[in-house]
């Protein structure tokens, strides 16, 4: 969902016809999302289940606790490091999907901070090609290059990545389980690309808002940042810990080549 600002009406009927796209998509070609609640059933008592999120330490009970995920596509940007500094004051963990080409590349000490302070760094391809539109090896190289970029600057490659416009198939999730990655789409979106208008970006997610909910916002528009820190305020004034897609999957684990996203209330 990495657009250039050229008119919100024009915007919000791309969304629509892509939000369209996308369950044609999911419905057509026999890939079956997954829920939160579903990845942590299906944990069991096993190996799965041993109080790690993702190979880390869990902080939180999503079972017990109302959680949300905040998550950041296609970048890092110019404004991804005040956003890092807002997210430390508030003790918050976020997901970011960053993009290769013009972000990863451009912001390499950008992208070591964001594993450094603790937050899941994951992939959102390299130059936001929709997947779907893509032969296997075009597939393959959009997201082995962002493996590889994120593994020379944090020392370890993401286990998530989401697809462009969250366009998946069946394609893309063999290529995806071949390369250890996850698929993690979203329930709750501000379609910030579409204004810089940071009270209504915050009024969108608050409206939908909802437990073990994914929220998609972009830290390279500029009414997003700004728009953060009263979401998380009031967010947390409702009763919902943050956490990151790891965390909100736990005790289950993001299993390679699955398809992970919430349903709304």
């Amino acid at each position: 969902m990495f657009r250039s600002r050229s008119g919100r009406g024009r915007a919000v009927t791309i969304t629509l016809l892509a939000a369209v796209s996308l369950m044609l998509t999911l419905s057509g070609c026999g890939v079956d999302p997954l829920t939160p609640q579903e990845a942590r059933a299906e944990a069991g008592t096993g190996d799965k289940a041993d109080g790690k999120a993702g190979g880390a330490a869990r902080r939180v009970d999503c079972t017990k606790v109302k959680c949300i995920a905040l998550t950041f596509d296609a970048g890092p940007g110019e404004g991804t490091p005040h956003l890092l500094d807002v997210l430390k004051e508030k003790q918050v963990p976020a997901t970011f999907f960053l993009l290769g080409s013009k972000h990863v590349d451009r912001y390499p000490e950008v992208v070591r901070r964001i594993a450094d302070e603790g937050h899941e760094v994951a992939n959102h391809t390299w130059s936001h090609r929709i997947l779907t539109d893509l032969d296997e090896s075009e597939v393959r190289e959009e997201l082995s290059r962002t493996q590889d970029a994120i593994e020379k600057i944090t020392g370890r490659k993401p286990t998530l990545m989401r697809p462009p416009q969250g366009r998946t198939d069946g394609t893309v999730s063999d290529v995806s389980r071949e390369l250890g990655l996850a698929q993690v789409l979203w329930s709750i979106t501000a379609k910030d690309y579409s204004t810089t208008d940071s009270a209504l970006i915050r009024q969108r997610v608050l409206e939908n808002a909802h437990r073990d909910g994914i929220i998609l916002l972009h830290d390279i528009y500029d009414g997003t940042v700004p728009a953060v820190p009263s979401i998380i305020d009031e967010l947390k004034r409702r009763g919902f810990t943050f956490v990151t897609v790891p965390e909100l999957l736990a005790p289950g684990k993001a299993e390679p080549g699955e398809v992970y996203r919430p349903e709304k209330d």
